[in-house]
């Protein structure tokens, strides 16, 4: 496909597409993926403020809400201005997420998101996250439950299989519409895969043929260019960025502005990347107090410095401090 096919491509898909999830009308296609342990609330207002037009919550337990868990009381915290943000539970008992579901109609998320797709051990030995994928009736009850208890659109977030090889994402994605799913996203990997390999976006296209609810397209979308690839080759109607986010907020400032027609601008200058990063700490130590916001910077400050010189001998430096004002010194003179 040459450039000018994907640009024809991409003005038909604004042309003729309303960007919204049930009642939620967005500004563009472009969101930022759940991550948990990364897109907590200064992660989520970056993104936005870059142009993301939803953000989700890193992973809450639909359990940890019914027992009242003070770690996930915080995971619910929003700022004012954060924009519309998905609050993404976990959990497999169509009960206990009915009651997530109705406690955060006190909260303001703008949608329920139920996370069908983690991979990891500790979350899937219990039944929850991608294990719900070998249960499509499971998850329609489970989905279902959520409709039934709030107010927000309930959407879902799946892998396309279980197992090394295996594709029920159609029949997965079927389930969700079926318990009155507003959308669902779909991570083109298996559980097995975790985030090796390329992802399957051709899976992730006969969702999109199969259902009528929006499809939100997920994996290996890097730039402006895999992200036109994506919408072109799937139909999905929303790209979701997760990885490719890290380090990168200004992916979604360049998502936006080709989406809107606008000329690309340059990639960000060394300046530009010392004042986010110092807007991070700040946004962090307000957030999470100096300990933490410290040591959670020293894995972030080495996504926003991949590929400049002297990126390796920096982050030796960041990676053994443990004041703030040492932190932000240190940031400054780069």
């Amino acid at each position: 496909m040459n450039h000018n096919e994907t640009d024809i491509g991409m003005r038909e898909a604004k042309a003729g597409k309303c960007v919204s999830i049930g009642k939620l009308k967005l500004e563009n296609p472009f969101v930022l993926a759940p991550l948990a342990g990364i897109t907590d609330a200064p992660m989520r207002r970056i993104c936005r403020q870059m142009g993301a037009s939803l953000t989700y919550s890193e992973m809450v337990s639909a359990k940890g809400m019914y027992y009242g868990d003070r770690k996930t009381e915080k995971l619910l915290a929003l700022y004012d201005d954060e924009g519309p943000t998905a609050c993404q539970i976990f959990g497999s008992e169509p009960e206990v997420i009915a009651f997530a579901a109705e406690k955060l109609e006190q909260y303001g998320h703008a949608l329920l998101d139920i996370n069908m797709g983690c991979p990891m051990p500790k979350v899937v030995r219990n039944g929850d996250g991608s294990a719900l994928l070998k249960d499509p009736v499971r998850i329609e009850r489970i989905v279902a439950a959520a409709v039934a208890h709030t107010t927000k659109p309930v959407t879902a977030k799946i892998r396309i299989g279980y197992g090394a090889g295996e594709n029920n994402a159609v029949e997965t994605a079927k389930a969700i519409e079926a318990g009155g799913g507003a959308a669902v996203a779909v991570h083109g990997r298996t559980r097995a895969q975790l985030y090796t390999g390329k992802a399957d976006w051709d899976a992730i296209a006969a969702v999109k043929q199969a259902v009528k609810i929006p499809v939100i397209g997920n994996g290996d979308v890097t730039d402006v260019s895999s992200a036109r690839a994506m919408m072109e080759q799937t139909g999905c109607d929303l790209v979701m960025i997760g990885r490719g986010a890290l380090g990168n907020p200004w992916l979604f400032r360049d998502l936006s502005r080709d989406w809107q027609g606008l000329p690309p601008v340059p990639l960000p200058s060394l300046q530009e990347i010392r004042e986010m990063l110092l807007r991070h700490l700040d946004d962090l130590t307000g957030w999470k107090g100096d300990y933490t916001a410290v040591r959670e910077m020293r894995k972030i400050c080495g996504w926003y410095i991949r590929g400049i010189p002297g990126s390796a001998a920096f982050r030796r430096r960041v990676n053994q401090i443990t004041d703030v004002d040492e932190l932000r010194r240190i940031i400054e003179g780069l």
